[in-house]
């Protein structure tokens, strides 16, 4: 998914934000409202959202997250996407909407 197009729905606030970044790189800074994801609350995340909402998943540069929304796509939710340029286009073009430690 596009920035522009990621952040229209970020806006909105329909649709569901993941981080599949290291806990470190999390911590250090993320888009305002997204959660981070990783082994150990995936299972969780799978069984508790509904699977019709829109999910959004963010890496570093909009690589790593192509595997992981295709694997959420794969447990039976509909309308999952990776964010091109990842965490490092958000946060260099939308500072505004991060958080830094």
């Amino acid at each position: 998914m596009e920035l522009p197009i990621a952040v229209e729905h970020w806006q909105n606030g329909d649709a569901i934000f993941v981080d599949i970044r290291d806990p470190q790189s999390f911590a250090a800074g993320h888009i305002s409202g997204s959660q981070h994801l990783d082994n150990s609350n995936l299972p969780q995340f799978l069984s508790s959202v509904d699977k019709n909402q829109k999910v959004i998943v963010v890496c570093y540069h909009g690589i790593s997250s192509q595997g992981a929304a295709d694997y959420i796509a794969g447990n039976g939710f509909t309308d999952v996407h990776s964010m091109d340029g990842g965490y490092t286009a958000w946060s260099m073009s939308f500072p505004e909407h991060t958080e830094r430690n």
